[in-house]
């Protein structure tokens, strides 16, 4: 067997494998192959990998040094399909983001600042630069602290990410079909991409209330047929290409606030409800929230002013996005909260 090193960390409300770009093979079809032994795919239980049988758990980060000034480290995310031979790169993960700072530092890629360490990470999957600040007393990543997010127990260190150049990130255009809205077999939508490709849907539109359980949402497979057939045709007008073997535009089903945030999500990967929401999906459906004539505004409760606090509602709680606008409303500037952690390090077997 091959022994590969391996980092394997959570990042906010996702975990996998962390591995060093210089360890694995330069072929993108033989480098696939290897992640898809790893992580055990394809089987629906990854029993023989170190994958965790949902979409959260089944990623992979890859990190190297970046050979530039722009930024520090360079970090590609992978999507392993669970049931498929299948690994995409196409779309970010603002989670897994999170832990590639860490990880590097766990590597010896990159040496701590002090105590406190603010790195540039370019993620290659979009070439999207964030500037991420991490606490490293005594010249080490720090994981103890007292940040909750929902979706992961517990408390830890702060992972604070400053999102600077998210417009487009896979479509080229904030708006990629040129409209705020569009009417897709008679469903308004709003298809935008800001750090990630989301189509924006109201719940009511797709014959549910946005209140449902994860579980009860994934259960109907009349919701997740008209789920695929709106997201390969909003794909197509986005200018996504080869729409059924990406994970990307995603669908977020949004309704009024329950509990006092800004509005209500269900956000689907595919076409399986994701247990709370993507951080650059948040990112992409809090500005499409305060963009008026949106499907996302329409049910939205904002605070107002140049500086928002959107608190994003999700099957497991709240993820808020801190949002800086530009004086004719546009979105300068995206930053929230994460935590990350080191689970295990040392050697996988590959077969």
């Amino acid at each position: 067997m091959k022994t590969l090193p391996c980092w394997f960390m959570r990042g906010g409300t996702s975990r996998g494998p962390f591995f060093l770009a210089k360890d694995l093979p330069e072929e993108i079809a033989e480098r696939d192959r290897l992640i898809l032994s790893v992580m055990g795919s394809p089987d629906e239980r990854q029993i023989d990998g170190l994958g965790g049988a949902t979409t959260l758990t089944s990623k992979v980060g890859i990190i190297s040094l970046a050979p530039d000034a722009e930024a520090d480290i360079n970090f590609l995310f992978a999507q392993v399909a669970i049931n498929e031979r299948r690994v995409d790169t196409t779309p970010n993960c603002g989670n897994m983001l999170a832990a590639a700072g860490p990880a590097a530092l766990e590597a010896g890629l990159i040496a701590a600042q002090g105590d406190q360490t603010v790195l540039r990470i370019r993620t290659l999957n979009t070439n999207m630069i964030a500037e991420v600040t991490l606490q490293t007393p005594g010249g080490h990543p720090c994981y103890e602290g007292d940040v909750s997010i929902d979706g992961v127990p517990g408390t830890s260190a702060p992972v604070l990410q400053n999102f600077l150049d998210t417009e487009g990130s896979v479509c080229g255009a904030l708006l990629p079909t040129g409209q705020l809205c569009d009417v897709i077999d008679g469903i308004r939508v709003t298809c935008i991409d800001n750090g990630m490709p989301v189509i924006i849907v109201a719940a009511s539109d797709m014959g549910i209330t946005g209140y449902e359980t994860k579980d009860q949402l994934n259960a109907d497979n009349a919701l997740a047929a008209r789920i695929e057939n709106l997201r390969l045709k909003a794909g197509k007008l986005m200018g996504i290409t080869d729409l059924a073997n990406k994970s990307v535009p995603k669908i977020s089903m949004v309704a009024r606030a329950q509990s006092g945030g800004a509005l209500c999500t269900r956000t689907f990967i595919p076409r399986t409800c994701h247990a709370a929401i993507g951080v650059l999906g948040a990112v992409t459906v809090a500005t499409a929230a305060v963009m008026p004539g949106s499907v996302a505004h329409a049910v939205s409760q904002l605070s107002g002013g140049t500086e928002q606090r959107l608190s994003i509602e999700h099957p497991s709680g709240e993820l808020t996005v801190y949002l800086r606008l530009n004086e004719d409303g546009s979105v300068a500037q995206a930053a929230l909260m994460r935590t990350a952690r080191l689970i295990m390090r040392g050697d996988v077997l590959v077969p």
